[in-house]
């Protein structure tokens, strides 16, 4: 695993995690906020990038600083680990949209839910469908709806101090990680369009969610997959590109449902 310093000023600190591209998985990104004693993870990934993960935060902070792990959404890629994040850090809160915290026991097993030295119920914080203000050191962090881009509860996260977007799945790319930034955005649209045409739910709410973020100082945006955008004319014409986006149901028709030929190939019983 690599980490990379996406902003340090001497008392706040972020810095995105990637692991080495591999056949098996989607190559995906976690973060890091530090502001002084105090230090917020954010989407912290599946099992496999637990210890890599916990290494690699340990050059930057204690453990024992860690006030939040953050999740965006439910995706196994997100917070698949999450059970050995409670176990390891036992004072620290699991902040979740709300629309997702029944689901999350799901990730939990008899092992690890016999070693959490508190409920599960009693780590949770959720995160309304509005967002939330979550204090962290001398500042705060900015929970921001991003519902159906792509989860139908969805939560992307502003850092107000090195004015960076922790985008989630929007901005996502299949190529590169968090350490390089899009140098051509023209040319960088290849590498984000199918994933957008399918994982984004429609136009309507990339539009939406577009004109939101505008109002937002946003020098960098930073998602879970792929490149980082930095500055914001590179964010501007993200936004621009996004928000003129056919996607998801914009995109489907009777075909996308169409069993005649399932049907023909499946011995039908005569009723």
């Amino acid at each position: 695993m690599e980490s990379h310093v996406l902003y340090n000023d001497g008392h706040h600190k972020c810095i995105a995690f990637s692991m080495p591209a591999e056949d098996e998985s989607v190559p995906s990104n976690q973060f890091l906020i530090i502001d002084g004693k105090e230090a917020a993870i954010i989407d912290p990934g599946g099992d496999l990038t637990f210890t890599p993960l916990t290494l690699q935060i340990t050059k930057f902070t204690s453990m024992d600083n860690i006030k939040y792990v953050i999740g965006s959404h439910q995706d196994p890629d997100i917070l698949a680990s999450m059970p050995r994040w409670l176990i390891h850090l036992q004072n620290t809160k699991l902040l979740i949209p709300t629309l997702w915290e029944r689901f999350l026991p799901h990730y939990n097993s008899a092992f690890t839910k016999g070693r959490l030295h508190h409920g599960l119920s009693e780590r949770l914080e959720g995160i309304p469908d509005g967002g939330g203000v979550y204090t962290l050191g001398d500042t705060q962090i900015m929970a921001i709806p991003a519902h159906f881009l792509h989860s139908v509860g969805n939560i992307q996260f502003y850092d107000p101090v090195s004015q960076i977007l922790f985008s989630g799945d929007m901005g996502a790319s299949l190529v590169g990680n968090s350490g390089i930034k899009v140098e051509n955005f023209q040319t960088h649209i290849g590498s984000m369009l199918g994933f957008h045409q399918r994982y984004m739910a429609s136009n309507k709410a990339c539009r939406l969610w577009a004109d939101s973020v505008r109002q937002l100082p946003v020098e960098m945006m930073v998602p879970q997959h792929g490149k980082r955008l930095e500055g914001r004319a590179i964010f501007d014409e993200f936004l621009d590109w996004i928000e003129k986006l056919s996607c998801g149901v914009d995109l489907i028709d009777e075909g996308t449902y169409d069993i005649k030929e399932l049907m023909a190939m499946t011995k039908m019983n005569a009723i």
